[in-house]
C-alpha cells in the first residue's frame, strides 16, 4: 500500500527545524552535532507522538470512532498526545494510566485532565492485564452504542510507525537542500515505534544513515527483537520487502541507570549542559539519557571528527516539571 492511500489527519507542524548545535558540538570536541527537534511538532508541547497520531487517527476516523482508549505510564507523553488529537478531532480519550492516583497533578498528567480525558489509574504493572482491562471497557463502550478504537502503548504499531518511515524522507530533503552529508542519527528508543520507522525509512530509502539507539528501559537485545519485528511489519504494510537483522542495529543499554522514568545524573547533566550551550530543553525520561549517551559515545571516540550525528529530539519537556527535587542534585 502507498504511503498516500492510508487515511490520515494533518496534526503535527512540519517540517521540524533541522540544523547545527555549533556551541555543544565546540564544548564536545566531536563530531558535527545536528538536531531534528521533533519537539516542535505543534500538538500539546510537541512531541514524537504527533507524526504517529497522524496516521492512526486517521484511520480511527476512517473507521468511525467516537472514542479512543489508550494506555502508558503516569506521565506518558503518548497518552497526553493522544488525549489532545482526540480532542482536537472531536473524540472521547479513555487513558489508562500505570500507578496511583497522585495527590496532586503535575506535568503531563496535569495535562490529560485539563484536556478533559477521562482517567483510569491502574496500580500495577501488568501490561497484560492493562490490554484487557482496556478490551473490556471497549466492549462495554460498543455495548452502550459507541464506536471504540484502542490505540496501542506509544503509538507503536505499524500505523504509527508510518509516521517516522514519513519523517525520513522530510529528513533527507532537508540535507539534500542544506548541502551536507549526516553518517549518524541517534534517538530515545523506548516502545520502538520512532526508532523502527526511522529504520525502516533510512533503509527504504536507501538513506546511507547508521540509526543508533539509545534505550531508556530495555534490554539492547529486547529493543533490537522489537525494532525488527516492527520494522518489518510496517514495511509489509508499506509494501516492501525488506527484512531486518541484528547486525543492521547499533543499540545501547548502559544508560538507563535505575529504571525506566528514574533520572540519572548524566541523563541531567546532559540535560543542563544542552540547555546552557544552545538554549534547548531536554527532558529527564527520553532525551536527556539519549544526550548522556550521545556524550559518552563522544568521549569514547565512537565518531570521527570529521563525521555528523543527527540527535532526534523526541519532545516529552513537561516531564522537566514532574519533580522539581531532582534540580537540588
Amino acid at each position: 500500500m502507498q504511503i498516500g492511500k492510508l487515511p490520515r489527519k494533518r496534526i503535527a507542524v512540519l517540517p521540524t527545524p533541522l540544523y547545527e548545535l555549533k556551541s555543544l558540538s565546540r564544548k564536545l570536541n566531536g563530531p558535527r552535532i545536528f538536531i531534528k527537534r521533533d519537539d516542535l511538532t505543534g500538538l500539546a508541547f510537541g512531541g514524537n507522538k504527533a507524526r504517529k497520531l497522524e496516521f492512526i487517527l486517521g484511520d480511527a476516523i476512517e473507521k468511525g470512532a467516537d472514542t479512543v482508549l489508550t494506555a502508558g505510564a503516569l506521565q506518558s507523553n503518548h497518552v497526553r498526545m493522544t488525549a489532545a488529537a482526540a480532542a482536537q478531532f472531536g473524540l472521547r480519550a479513555v487513558l489508562f494510566l500505570r500507578g496511583k492516583e497522585p495527590s496532586a497533578y503535575k506535568a503531563n498528567l496535569l495535562l490529560d485532565r485539563l484536556l478533559g480525558a477521562k482517567i483510569e489509574f491502574i496500580d500495577f504493572d501488568d501490561r497484560e492485564e492493562i490490554i484487557r482491562r482496556m478490551e473490556a471497557a471497549a466492549e462495554d463502550l460498543k455495548s452502550r452504542g459507541s464506536n471504540p478504537y484502542i490505540i496501542a502503548a506509544g503509538g507503536s504499531t505499524p500505523i504509527g510507525c508510518t509516521g517516522y518511515y514519513v519523517a525520513l524522507t522530510e529528513l533527507l530533503t532537508q540535507v539534500n537542500e542544506m548541502g551536507i552529508h549526516i553518517n549518524h542519527l541517534l534517538l530515545a528508543s523506548g516502545g520502538g515505534g520512532t526508532h523502527a520507522g526511522v529504520v525502516l525509512g533510512a533503509k527504504a530509502l536507501n538513506f546511507a544513515l547508521n540509526v543508533i539507539g539509545i534505550s531508556v528501559s530495555r534490554p539492547a537485545d529486547a529493543i533490537v527483537e522489537r525494532v525488527s519485528q516492527l520494522s518489518e511489519e510496517t514495511a509489509s504494510l508499506l509494501g516492501h520487502k525488506l527484512r531486518f537483522s541484528a547486525v543492521e542495529m547499533e543499540v545501547y543499554d548502559q544508560y538507563i541507570g535505575d529504571g525506566y522514568a528514574i533520572p540519572t545524573p548524566e541523563g541531567l547533566a546532559a540535560i543542563r549542559l544542552v540547555a546552557q550551550t544552545e538554549g534547548i530543553f531536554l527532558d529527564p525520561v527520553y532525551t536527556g539519557k539519549a544526550m548522556a549517551g550521545l556524550i559518552d559515545l563522544i568521549a569514547n571516540q565512537r565518531f570521527h571528527r570529521d563525521e555528523a550525528v543527527v540527535f532526534l529530539h523526541t519532545g516529552g519537556t513537561p516531564a522537566l516539571f514532574t519533580d522539581e527535587k531532582i534540580w537540588n542534585r
